[in-house]
């Protein structure tokens, strides 16, 4: 592996990804807003690595989680405006 910009963004997204799953099953009251800021963040960052060096079958995961991620996102807040 090379140290190159597109590696080093893909390695801090998929860090935000374990800090998110970690805080998941570590915490007693989970942001939902936090969870999937982290996750959304972290794919996108995934995905512009993927981009330099693509593999298809991580461009489709994280697409995926990075979509999944924003419907949380979008339901967190709308859920916050509720309360």
């Amino acid at each position: 592996m090379t140290w190159d910009l597109a590696n080093i963004v893909g390695l801090a997204g998929g860090a935000l990804m374990i800090v998110a799953f970690a805080y998941s099953n570590l915490t007693r009251a989970m942001n939902l807003v936090l969870f999937n800021l982290l996750n959304l963040v972290g794919a996108a960052m995934l995905i512009a690595s993927l981009v330099v060096h693509f593999n298809m079958a991580s461009m489709v995961l994280e697409i995926v989680w990075a979509t999944i991620a924003l419907f949380g996102l979008v339901g967190a807040f709308r859920t916050r405006a509720r309360t």
